[in-house]
């Protein structure tokens, strides 16, 4: 069996900024032809096992007139980057045992969603630019919203707590304040789809390589916003009583894996967050474990917004710390033999 495999024809770069219905049993059949051509064995039959971990390559992230496009520097980053993806997959298909994609996932009565807040007004947040403070929700500028209680079920003076209890929390201990963002991902919506050429290139493997893919839910907790797949951003309520948890099965499962290559949405934000808590894992249990993560570098962007905000350095210095800690650092393009 060649290393590098060629990839199908299918495989049109021009439609990965777009979204499409996969043509399933057509793909069936190729894949039959593919198995057979190339001589690709079963993923149970490897004897290195490799999960290709993807985070959050969705719709909502990665169609450049979605919610959360991810620009990049060159302002169409995630399309070209998920160009590389794909055709990395396919190059690959014989040696990737497991693929695994987050999926961001949120309803409407979210604490990180306008509809939570209002000012004295009734006026919610602007979402994408609003940054909610601990001493703004203190003083009362932001109040949770009384209409949407019920959703909860829990009072409202719990709820007003817990709120003032989050906001506090997150401006503490997490990445940035309470960010009011867009609608997005939202469950059974379009945006909380994987991009459809991503999602060819996985329904392909799981037809040459007898692979499930392995979908991971996050962010659908209405109380706390989940970065990393890996960890909610709060745990706890303002009594002590534990909202979420950390996410140990799928850790478990991602550390099993005799090789972990991670690439998605966005380099500076999920991608860096996921990375962080999975290093901080890796440190309590085995320093050494951080050797076999490999970081797919051409195949995620940080968030740009020109004009606005740039997390380019953040993200690379990010992934800086991540090389120094034993991580590697590589390109879509590289042979994996060198890894």
């Amino acid at each position: 069996m060649m290393n590098q495999l060629p990839i199908p024809s299918f495989f049109d770069a021009k439609n990965v900024n777009k979204f499409w219905r996969v043509p399933y049993l057509k793909r069936v059949t190729e894949a039959r032809e593919w198995k057979k051509k190339y001589q690709i064995v079963s993923s149970i039959e490897d004897k290195t096992k490799i999960i290709l971990l993807l985070i959050d390559v969705q719709n909502t992230f990665c169609l450049p007139d979605f919610e959360l496009f991810v620009a990049g520097k060159s302002g169409n980053g995630s399309v070209e980057d998920n160009i590389r993806l794909c055709e990395f997959i396919y190059r690959n298909l014989g040696r990737i045992t497991t693929i695994a994609p987050t999926m961001d996932t949120h309803t409407a009565m979210q604490i990180f969603h306008p509809i939570f807040w209002v000012d004295e007004k009734g006026n919610h947040p602007e979402a994408g630019i609003t940054m909610i403070s601990y001493e703004e929700v203190k003083q009362g500028r932001w109040k949770v919203n009384q209409n949407i209680v019920h959703n909860f079920n829990i009072s409202l003076d719990k709820l007003e707590n817990y709120a003032l209890h989050y906001v506090k929390k997150v401006t503490e201990d997490s990445k940035y304040p309470l960010t009011i963002w867009p609608y997005h991902s939202m469950l059974g919506g379009i945006g909380h789809a994987l991009v459809s050429a991503v999602e060819e290139a996985l329904f392909f493997h799981n037809m040459v390589r007898s692979s499930q893919t392995q979908f991971e839910l996050k962010g659908d907790n209405p109380l706390t916003e989940n970065y990393s797949v890996l960890s909610p951003e709060v745990l706890r309520d303002n009594q002590g009583e534990k909202i979420a948890q950390k996410n140990n099965q799928f850790l478990n499962k991602i550390l099993s894996f005799d090789k972990i290559i991670i690439a998605g949405q966005a380099k500076s934000h999920c991608v860096a967050w996921t990375v962080e808590d999975l290093l901080t894992e890796i440190k309590q249990k085995d320093p050494n474990l951080a050797k076999k993560v490999y970081l797919l570098e051409d195949c995620t962007s940080p968030v740009v917004v020109p004009g606005v905000i740039d997390f380019t350095e953040k993200a690379d210095a990010a992934f800086q710390r991540f090389s120094e800690a034993g991580i590697h650092r590589v390109n879509s393009t590289d042979d994996m033999d060198t890894w």
